[in-house]
């Protein structure tokens, strides 16, 4: 007969018992240990970021914009008549002088009238000597007339002393020195009408004279015209230089007013730097400016702004004053810093991909031994070009990271490795 074995049975119930209240402890304990860890922080490459050091010191604020550089003195040829372009003799890039002769036109029109000009002028002047002829015909007519009544007048003037003389004797009648009077007075007055009329006449020959010239000096001025446009039919650079553009192809008929070449003078050159509307207020005329050639650092000053903005950009003219550097010439791009103001005791640091003047932004700070990087809170100040003001989060000697970190936006820290 078995025997029941309670005492088996209860030592095993006690140790089920044990064990389920150990794991009872044991569980939420470790859950809470682990809900505490930190989440391992995400590994990035060192050398893909961009660190810099905070420093204290002065800042140069500054502007910066792109442009070109362009030729102070341009001279742009455009066509004084219509025409069309029979041949390009130089093209651009090449030097030239005043009397370079950089293309030819034709205009078989303006010739025509060139010469009809000059027959005008031939026959005016024609008309203006047959005038004269007949004119100082007239004046000789009119100049005869009066020598005939000069002399009649003074041979009624001896008569009339004659016939005094012999009334004084009583040889003649009173009535007969009566006549001899009247008609020295007659031919006195008609003296006096006829060198008035000749006096006149003089008078008309000039102004007559005078009409047939100014003729002439009209049609001799559209002559020059004419003439001048035919000469310009061959273009001339008109001055030294270099042919900048020449827009105009052999065969094209051109208007006038058409822009047929572009020389500068690359000798004289300044900078046109676009800048953006956004901080056109802070530039002001005079400021020190650093134009980048890209084979050299050319210094200079604001010498004009264009009143109003052209696609988003203001237009900033800068003067430059010193000696351009090699393989400086019109056209060329440029860089263009404008400094705005000297901050002489600031915290700053190069500035960050996202960083904005006045804005509070999250950047990664790498700690001490350059292993770990961890986000923090900076409030930054004014900025320029490549530097910004740190005004709350940072001090100087602390390294932060520049480069865009928004793939860890998820993260407060990051190791480097």
């Amino acid at each position: 007969m078995d025997v029941p074995r309670t005492d088996a049975n209860r030592r095993k119930w006690i140790r089920r018992i044990v064990v389920l209240a150990v794991l009872g402890v044991l569980i939420p304990a470790i859950t809470v240990s682990l809900a505490k860890l930190e989440k391992a922080a995400p590994q990035v490459e060192g050398g893909s970021v961009w660190p810099d050091t905070v420093k204290r010191g002065p800042m140069i604020r500054n502007v910066r914009g792109i442009g070109t550089l362009v030729a102070e003195d341009i001279l742009w040829i455009p066509a004084t008549t219509d025409g069309r372009v029979e041949k390009i003799n130089i093209r651009p890039g090449a030097a030239v002088v005043p009397d370079s002769i950089i293309l030819t036109l034709t205009n078989p029109e303006l010739e025509l009238a060139t010469l009809e000009a000059e027959y005008q002028v031939k026959a005016s002047e024609a008309r203006l000597l047959d005038l004269k002829v007949q004119l100082e015909s007239q004046t000789l007519t009119q100049q005869a007339e009066l020598a005939q009544i000069e002399s009649a007048y003074t041979q009624a003037k001896l008569r009339l002393d004659r016939d005094e003389a012999m009334f004084k004797e009583q040889l003649i009648v009173e009535l007969n020195v009566k006549l001899s009077r009247d008609t020295v007075q007659q031919l006195e007055r008609r003296m006096t009408i006829e060198r008035e009329r000749l006096r006149i006449k003089r008078e008309s020959v000039e102004a007559q004279l005078a009409v047939q010239r100014a003729d002439i000096d009209k049609l001799k001025a559209l002559l020059g015209l004419k003439k001048n446009q035919t000469s310009q039919l061959t273009v001339r650079a008109g001055t030294a230089g270099v042919l900048q553009e020449l827009p105009v192809q052999v065969g094209q008929r051109v208007p006038a007013g058409t822009i047929l070449a572009k020389v500068a003078q690359p000798t004289r050159l300044k900078a046109e730097i676009k800048v953006p509307e956004t901080q056109i207020k802070e530039i002001q005329l005079g400021q020190p400016a650093q134009i980048d050639t890209r084979n050299g650092i050319i210094p200079g000053r604001v010498s004009r702004i264009e009143p109003a903005a052209k696609e988003g950009t203001f237009l900033v003219e800068v003067r430059l004053e010193a000696a351009l550097p090699p393989g400086a010439r019109p056209d060329l791009s440029v860089d263009g810093a404008i400094e705005i103001e000297k901050l002489t005791d600031v915290v700053y640091v190069g500035r960050p991909a996202f960083g904005q003047r006045d804005a509070t932004v999250s950047m990664f700070k790498i700690d001490r031994d350059g292993k770990m990087a961890r986000r923090v809170q900076v409030k930054f100040g004014r900025e320029s070009v490549n530097f910004i003001e740190v005004r709350e989060g940072l001090q100087p000697g602390e390294k932060v990271i520049l480069s865009d970190m928004s793939a860890w936006d998820g993260h407060d820290r990051v190791a480097l490795k």
